[in-house]
């Protein structure tokens, strides 16, 4: 039987993966999170399951290593919480690169309607009986410039449903294709000419903080951000003097740098210790979501799933094209001697 230690636990991913459980496989689930702290609970485990906030850094490796955790299964495509690199050699990591690209993308879109059409101050409005639509003018999203940056799965869904909108859309990404109706360029020439904004990207030492103090002066006046990817890629310092600035126009947020210990957890009867995030949360501009883009029903099934497969196929010996080393240049490519085998 294969112990999986399942960390950072929600009523959701219970229901999920309980379904699956077998003779084969049992999870045995923490409602903690991974940590240097929280390590130990991993003893006499084959595998932990971590999901986005979980602090899998080298201290936190070398001590699963200790304990003989073989392997890391990641619940969600990023990994940029997993020191990969301390991992190389020791424990093997599998993540799940394509759990529901329309999910992530229906939400980015869903947050841009809510927020140039006014539908949450709506909302409320109504309930108190007040029809009243002074301050709800929005503006049409057809013919407004979009750029993407990012054109992974999630990404070309997206730029799916903005085609549907008439909108006309700019993309960045380090490997461009061809995309009918889509025009590649620099980062320059989107900050430049978008009206709207939406990051679609891993984060990585290259695009950790692309909408920065050294990109607002680019930026088109009144331009709309949206990021349903990773927090970091978002200085939210920099972001909240641009909308101070009236520089950016309003933004749509699912992440933030610092959620880890805020977000996925109900905190309406505490005072929010970061003073950033309440001030953007204060903004009548600004919409936040607590990184829930990727939960339906649909997504959490294909997660729990290829979750397992993942599981399985290591329990197997067998080549697993979701495995993840630091040898990756890239999500398509790896330098590993082995291909499909990290080590």
């Amino acid at each position: 039987m294969i112990r999986i230690a399942f960390f950072d636990t929600k009523t959701y991913d219970r229901d999920s993966f309980e379904r699956l459980e077998s003779q084969d496989v049992k999870f045995k689930f923490f409602e903690t999170k991974l940590s240097e702290d929280t390590a130990e609970l991993a003893k006499g485990f084959d595998g932990v399951c971590v999901f986005v906030n979980d602090d899998v850094n080298e201290n936190v490796i070398a001590k699963l290593y200790e304990y003989n955790v073989k392997f890391i299964v990641l619940r969600c495509a990023g990994y940029n919480n997993v020191d990969v690199k301390a991992a190389f050699g020791k424990i093997h990591i599998f993540r799940v690169p394509a759990y529901s690209p329309y999910a992530v993308a229906e939400h980015t879109m869903a947050l841009l309607l809510t927020s140039v059409r006014r539908i949450h101050k709506a909302y409320i409005r109504s309930r108190d009986f007040n029809f009243s639509l002074n301050g709800l003018t929005g503006f049409d999203l057809h013919g407004k410039t979009i750029g993407v940056i990012g054109t992974g799965k999630i990404g070309r869904v997206f730029i799916d449903i903005c085609k549907g909108f008439g909108m006309k859309i700019l993309a960045y990404d380090p490997f461009p294709m061809d995309i009918e109706g889509v025009k590649f360029t620099d980062l320059d020439e989107i900050f430049r000419k978008s009206d709207i904004i939406s990051l679609h990207c891993p984060l990585t030492d290259d695009t950790r903080h692309i909408i920065g103090f050294d990109s607002l002066p680019k930026l088109k006046k009144g331009v709309m951000i949206l990021n349903t990817s990773r927090g970091g890629l978002i200085d939210a310092e920099a972001l909240l003097q641009g909308i101070k600035e009236r520089i950016i126009g309003g933004a749509c947020l699912d992440v933030y740098e610092e959620e880890a210990d805020i977000f996925f957890t109900d905190n309406s009867g505490h005072i929010l210790g970061d003073d950033v995030l309440a001030r953007l949360i204060s903004m009548p501009n600004v919409i936040v979501t607590s990184h829930q883009a990727f939960l339906t029903h649909d997504a959490l099934d294909n997660i729990a799933k290829t979750t397992l497969q993942n599981i399985l196929d290591f329990a197997a010996g067998k080549d697993n094209d979701n495995e993840v080393c630091y040898h990756c240049e890239n999500f398509d490519k790896c330098k590993s001697e082995k291909k499909k085998k990290c080590f």
